[in-house]
């Protein structure tokens, strides 16, 4: 990682993991179908219209803020996509999952099923193309599913399988289904819960919002 030289306009491409999985088998797999957009260094407050050398100098502050260089980890990057969004919306999509934090037993399940707020003209809405989530720590779980998206990616996020690391997973779908898990090794000796982060995004709307999960220890 590294930063960017921010005296020119410059865009970083990069592959996701996935992407360099399907180039290095080199058997005409690899075709580029999706991409997306993201400005997660900027700080648009630092705008100033009151700027006393003039309008020339309204985002001197974010011209000059330093750049970073792509990197594939879903966790550190690509946080806050652009969106393209109707014309004439005056209000951000938001997202609503109907929990503001999850806490669960090990063992127990939850549906989260999003909605979206202020999107489409609609006070709420389901998107069509669903919603992502990530999960950063999927060892605490032991289900961790999207249902309702029939999409080749879909499939394939949803039936990746993890190999016990303390990783993060994606999957796609209008309801997202989680079990909490049952393996007591996670805890340690002293530990009763286990805290990580769920992140849901709007996939047609961009709309984006981050639940804390707690695990919470029951068997001995």
């Amino acid at each position: 990682m590294g930063y960017l030289n921010n005296a020119v306009v410059t865009v970083d491409a990069i592959l996701t993991k996935k992407g360099r999985e399907l180039l290095a088998r080199g058997d005409g797999s690899f075709k580029i179908t999706q991409f997306a957009l993201s400005d997660d260094e900027i700080d648009y407050t630092l705008y100033n219209p009151t700027h006393p050398s003039g309008s020339a100098f309204y985002g001197q502050a974010i011209e000059n803020m330093p750049l970073l260089e792509a990197f594939p980890d879903e966790n550190q990057v690509m946080k806050y996509k652009l969106a393209t969004l109707p014309r004439g919306t005056s209000k951000l999509p938001l997202l609503e999952a109907g929990y503001s934090s999850i806490r669960l037993k090990q063992g127990a399940s939850l549906a989260i099923t999003p909605q979206t707020l202020n999107y489409l003209g609609a006070t709420s809405t389901f998107e069509a193309g669903g919603y992502t989530a990530q999960i950063a720590d999927v060892r605490v779980l032991s289900n961790f599913t999207g249902v309702g998206i029939n999409t080749e990616e879909a499939e394939r996020l949803n039936s990746t399988q993890t190999v016990g690391t303390n990783v993060s997973k994606t999957v796609i779908g209008t309801s997202i289904n989680l079990t909490a898990t049952t393996v007591n090794t996670l805890f340690g000796a002293s530990r009763t819960q286990l805290q990580t982060t769920i992140t849901l995004v709007g996939r047609d709307s961009g709309a984006r919002i981050v639940i804390p999960v707690t695990i919470i220890k029951v068997n001995q």
